[in-house]
């Protein structure tokens, strides 16, 4: 697969539960448990599911923000859990992120010049007339103004300190940008134009994009593959159609289900789950989906199922699909 850009494989990351005057480990939180996934260039792979599933923790987790437990991530076959503090630096500037806090993501007492330019000085790639003249140049790329450079984070909406996230994102022409929730925290009305500008700068630099939402519907619009996560596990992988259109497993059935629709009278079913997410630090025996699955079987209870492709490349974890 000459065209990956990353890939993940077997991917984990479990948080120790401490305990007692000595904090020694009492247990742990399975925030992501054994994640595979490829991302080719130049597309987006979007991943979806509710709050706690793991999609963030993956995120940061392909950056090196957070160590890994085992597991490999592979950055144009370069081994990123392997490379010391110097190679790891340089890769930085290929892989970047924007946070899904545009508020809390900027610091207060900088200017948005001091905060678009700060990865250009820490990286060497330009200062004094030079640095200035690229800061502009982002903020103009974002749809910003270069007098805004001046200015602080307070003095802009929602909408604007993304954009200036963004800016800072694309500041050492990155070929990968895990975009953490980019819009969750934005208007409606705004989202669409931060989504759009993505996709546009996409189009424009061919970058890569690993989209993490909560939201089906913006899913949908900017991304090639579509992996949905429950309890740290991904259930299912395919295309935006393969998702959409002809899913396979019961807990991406209950999602979109649940994504609304503007016209009332349209007819739906909507798939409500029994009981609550079950304790990452406590999953349960088999499939982690069992304890509300509508379509249970014993041999969930007892069986964890494996991710195989059912065809087409559409990777699905669900023992139904064997009994189809």
């Amino acid at each position: 697969m000459s065209d990956v850009l990353v890939r993940g494989e077997n991917l984990k990351k479990y948080f120790p539960i401490n305990e007692g005057i000595l904090h020694r480990p009492a247990g742990y939180v399975r925030a992501v448990d054994g994640v595979s996934f490829h991302v080719r260039r130049g597309e987006t792979l979007g991943l979806v599911g509710e709050s706690g599933c793991g999609k963030t923790t993956t995120g940061r987790v392909i950056l090196r923000l957070l160590e890994p437990t085992s597991g490999k991530v592979y950055f144009r076959d370069k081994d990123v859990f392997a490379l010391g503090r110097g190679d790891l630096r340089h890769l930085r500037r290929e892989m970047q992120i924007v946070f899904q806090d545009p508020y809390a993501s900027l610091n207060p007492r900088m200017t948005v010049a001091d905060i678009v330019g700060e990865p250009l000085e820490v990286h060497g790639v330009a200062g004094g007339k030079k640095k200035e003249a690229r800061v502009c140049e982002l903020l103009e790329v974002v749809g910003l103004e270069a007098r805004h450079a001046r200015r602080y984070p307070h003095e802009f909406s929602g909408g604007q300190r993304q954009r200036i996230g963004v800016a800072r994102a694309l500041a050492l022409n990155p070929k990968l940008i895990i975009c953490d929730e980019p819009v969750s925290a934005l208007d409606v009305s705004i989202q669409s134009q931060v989504i759009n500008l993505l996709l546009d700068l996409q189009a424009e630099y061919g970058l890569t994009y690993v989209f993490i939402s909560h939201d089906l519907s913006v899913i949908r619009h900017i991304s090639d593959r579509v992996g949905i996560m429950y309890l740290g596990k991904l259930v299912e992988m395919a295309d935006v159609e393969g998702i959409y259109l002809n899913h396979k497993h019961p807990y991406t059935e209950a999602l979109l289900s649940a994504i609304p629709v503007p016209d009332v009278r349209r007819d739906r079913h909507r798939i409500v789950l029994n009981g609550d997410v079950p304790s990452p630090a406590n999953p349960p025996p088999g499939c982690s989906f069992h304890t509300r699955c509508p379509y249970v079987m014993e041999e969930c209870r007892r069986v964890a199922p494996p991710f195989v492709d059912v065809g087409g490349g559409h990777f699905v974890a669900c023992h139904l699909q064997g009994h189809a």
